[in-house]
């Protein structure tokens, strides 16, 4: 199968730009070089890249993130963490939840930090690089999924008040209270997709009922099919399944399943199938 190039002139939903959504969520793992080496590949002529080490009380030591730009697009990406690192950081409920983007609910101490490390330069590069009306992406992956969602909540509901065309997220834990929640979900409406993979473990994560999820949903069954809604009952059903299906494999199907390259292989297999 040939996979159509990245349409930097994309405005709304499509499995294929989830696909190049979640490759530019992996590219977030790259380095400086490796990012502008592919991002001039996929047509974008500039690139930013940011980095923050932070000392906080989780075992997350730095932020890194970048932006890039072509005369139609400007996508942001935020790098994940390894599955140990997070699920022992969202695990941790000791640290109480902090007031959330123009003060809408409240967001996990942990994101609102490691985003702010990075956020004001983000901010600022997306206005300086929008010089032509270009469409607006943010896209991340496990603990980069949280920081792309709270990204673009906070560039809508504080300064500058930009409304992202889209949001993408693969493997994104709970990131906020039903207050944030409703708000973001009233606002990105169309505008964001939270993707699950079977039965990845940190979307499970940190524990209800502090902390919640942002809509809409975008599942992937045990076959890699996608799936916009899925009745409880057949989602347990799937997830069992998935369960048995790799029953002896050397990790757990629940950590297997939060690996990004999982999530790309699943995106590519639905680009001519879509449930």
């Amino acid at each position: 199968m040939t996979i159509p190039d990245l349409d930097h002139s994309t405005t709304g939903y499509s499995p294929t730009h989830a696909y190049w959504m979640g490759r530019a969520a992996g590219l977030a793992s790259l380095d400086r070089d490796g990012i502008e080496a592919q991002a001039r590949a996929w047509g974008f002529d500039e690139m930013r890249y940011f980095e923050s080490t932070h000392k906080m009380p989780f075992p997350i030591e730095d932020t890194q993130a970048y932006v890039m730009a072509s005369d139609r697009m400007i996508v942001t990406g935020f790098r994940g963490t390894e599955v140990a690192k997070i699920r022992d950081w969202l695990t941790d409920v000791d640290t109480p939840p902090v007031p959330g983007p123009g003060n809408k609910g409240f967001v996990h101490y942990g994101f609102h930090q490691a985003l702010q490390s990075v956020y004001p330069q983000v901010r600022d590069t997306v206005l300086e690089l929008r010089t032509q009306g270009q469409s607006v992406w943010f896209t991340g992956h496990s603990l980069g999924a949280a920081l792309a969602m709270l990204a673009g909540a906070r560039l809508y509901f504080e300064e500058p008040r930009l409304l992202a065309d889209g949001v993408y997220t693969f493997g994104q834990p709970r990131t906020c209270d039903r207050l944030l929640a409703g708000a973001h979900n009233k606002a990105f409406t169309d505008r964001c997709y939270r993707f699950v993979n079977n039965n990845d473990i940190v979307p499970h994560l940190p524990p209800e009922p502090a902390y919640t999820h942002v809509d809409a949903l975008r599942y992937f069954d045990a076959d890699c099919r996608l799936h916009q809604a899925m009745p409880m009952v057949a989602m347990l059903q799937d997830r069992a399944k998935g369960v048995g299906a790799n029953l002896f494999a050397p990790e757990t199907d629940a950590i297997k399943d939060h690996h990004l390259p999982n999530y790309i292989t699943a995106l590519e297999k639905n680009l001519t199938t879509t449930s």
